[in-house]
């Protein structure tokens, strides 16, 4: 495809066009979607609050059934021929014996047979050996079991006593109150099947359970045991949260939790339902939902075609011609056959370029006498500061008699002064400037070796003949020496790196003078980014002015604060083809 050459795709009208598209498209989407998940919320919700109406009225159900078993056990306790039965077993006759027992059987029958809850009713009766039973009938007294069912009951404190993977709601009578003997233990064992199965007709939807869980860990009945499995050991977490509805992920799979909770009987009720089976009422939905997304985006994509063919695609063959204009190519008209409104264009392009052939030349070596002589007046403008520099060094240098140190630094002065004023191109190699920047910094270790250390990274190879105006290093330096590292008593640095890029190089010099203020940066900055405003040339503004003229406007100074905490300068040099 075809690039707008300079001009950002958002202020293309190809660009516009589509986003207009768009604009109308999109709220008729967000619409459908809006109306999806207002259906999904309302379902769940109504899938919530059917599922939660469902465990309460379950709940009540169940603690009504206990509620009214303890009514029944309560009543056992309670009957005179039972108590009869039990103590007067040895003076009465074996007819009024028969009768008893058979009251008795048909008494614990009758409650039977009255709950679903209940799957045996035993009466244990120590006195006369004897245990009633509406599974096994009248049977003589098994020691072990009795005992086991006594010692369960003292030692729950439950209501639903949990005993072998079995549920009892048990009681005693003691003849003369607590410290008597025991005249019978009344059990009622609770048909966990049939609560299996109700909590199984709990759970409608495919793959979910219903789990029945004494809040203390006593017992816990459940319709898929897969299920259970997965959250036993979580169960106490989800039981202190105790809301009505949470979520929880379960082997991968994200579940609703739905529960309820009984204070009667301390047991907790809930249904753990697969998200994914709520979302299928909605599926039909969703397939259509995306089907409209789907013919939207076709939609947009026909536009983007059609908008390209007829409207882009020759747009940007002119652009391209005007790129080319503007790059000093003008022997090459757009050649078209077009009728319409571009094929306007084109022939007024063709005929603009003609005309600017005969004045480019011209106007063209005009501008380019203006920027040398610029270059050259801006260049002289270094000199004479950094003279003022070298004499005030040399002068200090003879104050303490250091001749040793007088003659190197006059052999440096030397070179760097044959350096400035030698004759020839304006621009040198990255070489021969960075050559020439060693020096300075060589000439002022001599003044400042015990403060200022000085780490000046080896030039790149691939650097080395890259073409740049003289002294846009060297005088960068002198101003981190000047107003940065010079009032420092011990340990400034100086640092200069280099960095390759493919299409720009740069110099970085950077040093540690941590006084530099927020506001200073602030301040240096703006002087840099607008020459224009301030009166002053500085050296920096120099500098960042002579790249710009000689490399573009996207060449020059960045100034920011360096990792050293002092100034970090940044020559930055775009490369041109």
């Amino acid at each position: 495809m075809l690039k707008l050459p300079n001009i950002q795709w958002r202020k293309s009208i190809f660009f516009r066009l589509v986003i207009t598209y768009l604009l109308v498209n999109i709220p008729i989407v967000l619409q459908g979607f809006y109306l999806y998940n207002w259906s999904y919320n309302n379902a769940s919700e109504n899938i919530s609050r059917a599922t939660y109406t469902e465990l309460s009225y379950y709940l009540d159900d169940f603690n009504s059934g206990v509620d009214w078993m303890e009514r029944q056990k309560y009543q056992l306790l309670k009957d005179n021929e039972l108590t009869k039965l039990a103590v007067s077993w040895n003076i009465i006759t074996s007819v009024e014996r028969r009768k008893s027992m058979s009251y008795v059987l048909h008494r614990i029958y009758s409650i039977k047979n009255s709950s679903k809850y209940i799957k045996d009713i035993k009466v244990y009766v120590p006195p006369i050996s004897k245990t009633f039973s509406t599974t096994n009938s009248v049977y003589d007294l098994d020691e072990a079991e009795f005992r086991s069912a006594y010692l369960n009951l003292n030692i729950s404190n439950q209501q639903i006593i949990s005993m072998k993977d079995k549920l009892y709601l048990m009681d005693v009578r003691y003849s003369g109150g607590k410290k008597g003997g025991v005249l019978f233990v009344v059990q009622f064992e609770l048909d966990t099947e049939y609560i299996k199965e109700t909590l199984r007709q709990l759970s409608l939807y495919p793959g979910s359970g219903s789990i029945l869980y004494s809040k203390k860990g006593v017992f816990a009945l459940s319709s898929n045991q897969d299920i259970y499995n997965s959250v036993q050991f979580d169960l106490p977490e989800i039981l202190e949260k105790n809301p009505a509805m949470s979520m929880m992920k379960i082997n991968g799979e994200n579940f609703r939790i739905y529960q309820d909770y009984s204070h009667n009987l301390n047991v907790n009720i809930m249904t753990l339902v697969p998200e994914k089976t709520l979302e299928k009422p909605l599926s039909f939905f969703s397939v259509w939902a995306w089907s409209f997304v789907l013919s939207s985006l076709i939609a947009i994509l026909l536009v983007y075609f059609s908008t390209y063919r007829i409207i882009h695609k020759p747009l940007v063959q002119l652009i391209q011609g005007f790129k080319r204009m503007g790059a000093g190519e003008l022997n090459s008209p757009i050649k078209h056959d077009k009728k319409d409104e571009f094929g306007y264009l084109y022939s007024s392009y063709n005929n603009m370029i003609k005309r600017l052939r005969t004045l480019i030349d011209q106007d063209y070596k005009q501008k380019m006498m203006m920027q040398k002589s610029e270059l050259k007046q801006l260049q002289s403008q270094i000199n004479p500061h950094f003279l003022y520099n070298s004499f005030f060094i040399l002068n200090s240098l003879a104050k303490i008699g250091d001749v040793e140190r007088i003659e190197q630094f006059t052999i440096m002065l030397g070179e760097y002064f044959r350096f400035i004023t030698r004759n020839g191109n304006d621009l040198v190699s990255l070489s021969e400037e960075v050559k020439h920047s060693r020096v300075y910094t060589s000439i002022q270790e001599l003044r400042f070796s015990r403060r200022i250390k000085v780490e000046f990274e080896e030039l790149p190879k691939e650097m080395e003949n890259i073409k740049v105006p003289r002294l846009i290093i060297q005088p960068i330096i002198e101003n981190a020496y000047e107003h940065s590292l010079e009032n420092k008593v011990e340990d400034g640095l100086l640092r200069v790196t280099f960095e390759h890029h493919e299409q720009a190089i740069c110099i970085i010099i950077e040093d540690n003078n941590d006084d530099l203020k927020d506001e200073q940066l602030k301040e240096i900055q703006r002087r840099i980014n607008n020459p224009a405003e301030t009166a002053e040339v500085t050296g920096m503004i120099n500098i960042h002015r002579r790249l710009q003229l000689t490399f573009g406007e996207q060449s020059g100074l960045i100034l920011e604060r360096s990792e050293l905490q002092g100034l970090k300068v940044i020559i930055y040099i775009e490369l041109r083809d």
